[in-house]
Parts: C-alpha cells; sequence; structure tokens
C-alpha cells in the first residue's frame, strides 16, 4: 500500500484514469521522448558513478552473466510456449517482446528501492542495456528461419509452360539481415544514450556525482512523476487493442512475468546475489518491452500483429507490474535473499 500512494505511482493511476474518461488531457510527443531520454540519462550515470565507486568485481560479473542468460532464456521459452495457440510470426513477435526489458519498469524499480532504502549495485543500469537486445536478435533469426520454410514450401511445380506455386498465397518478404538488427539494436538512441551517460559516470567519478546532483538526482523523481502520467494515458489508450484477444493470451500477460521473476530469483538464490540486485533482475524479467522491441519488430516482422504485442505488454502487464509487481518482487527477494 506504501508502494501504492508514491507520488510518481499516484500520477500513472492519475493518468490511467484520466484516458478511462476520454479527457483531452496530453503530453506532447517531444516533451514525452525527452523526458525518457532524461531518465535514461540519470539512471546511465547513477549506474556509472557507482561503479566507478565499486569498480568491476566478481559480484558485478555475476549480475551482468544472469541477466545475459535471463535474456536469451526468457523469449525461447515463450516462443516455445506461445506457438501452441498462436501463429509462428505471432508467437515469435509476443516472446522477444516479453523477452526484452522495460526501461520504465526499471527506473520505477530503482526509485522504489531508494525510497526503501534498500542497497543495489548501479551496475544493474548495465544489465538493462544488455537485456534488451538478445530477444530481438532472437525474434529476427526466427522468423527468417520462418521465412526460409515457406519459401520452401512454396517450390513452383510444372503444369505445361506455366509455373504453379503449391501454396496460393504470395511469396514471403526476404529475411531482414541480421546485421542490421545489430547495428540498429545497438546503435539505438535510447540505449546509447544510457550506455554512454554510464561511461561519463564511471569517468568522472565522485566528483561528477557532485556537479550534475542538481540534474541527475535531485529533478529525478519528478521527471519519472511527469513520464509516468503520460504512461498512464498511454496504457489506457491501449487497452482497447485487447478487446476479443483469447484469454490464454490475457493469462500469459498475467502468469508470464511472475513466472520469469521467479527464474530470475532462483538465479539469484543459487549465485548468491544480493537481494537488492535480486529485486532488479526480477524486474527485469519479468517486464515486457512497449517501446524499443515493437518499433524493431513493425519492420523486421510485418506479418506479426502489432496490436497483439503492444497491447499485451502495455495494456496489461506494464500496470500490472507496476502497481503490484515492482513491491511484491523486492518482498520476496528481501524474505528469500535476506
Amino acid at each position: 500500500m506504501k508502494t501504492l500512494l508514491d507520488p510518481a505511482i499516484l500520477f500513472f493511476i492519475f493518468g490511467v484514469l484520466a484516458g478511462a474518461l476520454k479527457s483531452n488531457l496530453e503530453i506532447p510527443s517531444p516533451i514525452s521522448r525527452f523526458l525518457s531520454l532524461y531518465l535514461l540519462m540519470a539512471l546511465g550515470l547513477k549506474g556509472g558513478f557507482a561503479l566507478a565507486h565499486s569498480g568491476f568485481t566478481g559480484q558485478v560479473a555475476t549480475s551482468l552473466g544472469c541477466a545475459v542468460l535471463l535474456a536469451v532464456a526468457v523469449p525461447m521459452l515463450g516462443y516455445g510456449l506461445l506457438r501452441r495457440f498462436l501463429s509462428d510470426f505471432d508467437a515469435t513477435a509476443v516472446a522477444a517482446t516479453y523477452g526484452s526489458v522495460s526501461a520504465v519498469t526499471f527506473v520505477t524499480a530503482v526509485q522504489t528501492l531508494e525510497n526503501q532504502h534498500v542497497v543495489f549495485g548501479g551496475y544493474m543500469s548495465a544489465a538493462m542495456a544488455l537485456m534488451e537486445s538478445p530477444a530481438i536478435i532472437l525474434a529476427v533469426l526466427f522468423a527468417n528461419a520462418l521465412r526460409q520454410k515457406q519459401a520452401a514450401s512454396m517450390a513452383p511445380t510444372s503444369s505445361g509452360d506455366a509455373a504453379v506455386l503449391t501454396i496460393g498465397t504470395p511469396p514471403p518478404a526476404a529475411g531482414i539481415p541480421i546485421g542490421k538488427i545489430l547495428h540498429d539494436s545497438f546503435t539505438d538512441g535510447a540505449q546509447l544514450l544510457l550506455l554512454g551517460a554510464m561511461v561519463i559516470g564511471i569517468l568522472s567519478g565522485d566528483a561528477g556525482k557532485v556537479a550534475m546532483q542538481p540534474f541527475s538526482g535531485d529533478l529525478f523523481k519528478g521527471m519519472l512523476a511527469f513520464f509516468l502520467l503520460d504512461m498512464g494515458l498511454l496504457t489506457a489508450r491501449s487497452l482497447s487493442q485487447l478487446q476479443g484477444r483469447s484469454p490464454w493470451l490475457i493469462a500469459y500477460a498475467i502468469v508470464a512475468p511472475l513466472v520469469h521473476a521467479t527464474l530470475a530469483l532462483l538465479l539469484a538464490w543459487m549465485l548468491a546475489i544480493p537481494a537488492g540486485d535480486a529485486t532488479l533482475l526480477m524486474v527485469l524479467a519479468a517486464s515486457a518491452s512497449y517501446i524499443a522491441v515493437p518499433a524493431v519488430l513493425r519492420y523486421a516482422i510485418p506479418e506479426a500483429s502489432p496490436s497483439l504485442y503492444f497491447g499485451l505488454s502495455l495494456g496489461i502487464t506494464f500496470p500490472l507490474n507496476l502497481l503490484f509487481g515492482i513491491p511484491l518482487y523486492s518482498f520476496v527477494a528481501q524474505r528469500v535473499l535476506g
């Protein structure tokens, strides 16, 4: 309950209510973009300052290694399950969406841990950056393989002088070059800003932390609240995209994050990762992308339905994680790991 009364969370709830009431309240797109870039820049600086203070230790390597493992395992598990009740392309897109991460969910979790005075490593910002791209790369590989399989099943057969396809549908689009996806993933402006700010934080150290405190520290919570207001409005408007969807998909959007968070907790328990870092690993594993991955999937997998993977991640998983998931993951991690 205390978490729900946090001003930033209350602004999110207010945004959902305003959107549900069809209010004309709107955050201009350039301001929304600025707020998201500010949050990533501030988060990167915080992570860099923390890394400059602690150095690259075995604990850092363990936590980042777990992040990469989860980033590969989650989309593969999701695809194996989702293909049972979705088309292969839709299953690939949804699995990629849930295999990647939500920066806003992570930023909110960081703020929650700071409010609770729970110690965590600033290097977890690097974990977030590492977990964004593997799901996209796997999705493109899966989609290209599916297109090649379709092309093979559409081999022409001779019928007089004309060539007839064995399936009466147009040939599939050519596979998207994996090199282009790698380039776009690693040079995406938001991710590049996060990593660049982290490097700057490492290089400037404690002196940089003091100099940037008014910008990256004092303003952070207010900026987060303003951005969550915008996200609340967007969440309310995305709910219409879920009308008529299978109850199994709705169940997946609710249950899958809990399963993914449990996998992260098991890894943290096995490797003795501290509770604060474990909480953030759980949050990252449980989150789903609604910005970076959908933007790539729209052109990388045009055969998939954007309203499906966008609606599930933003309409269901994001608000559930924000309102209930983060406090739950924090509570469980602290009880299990101390």
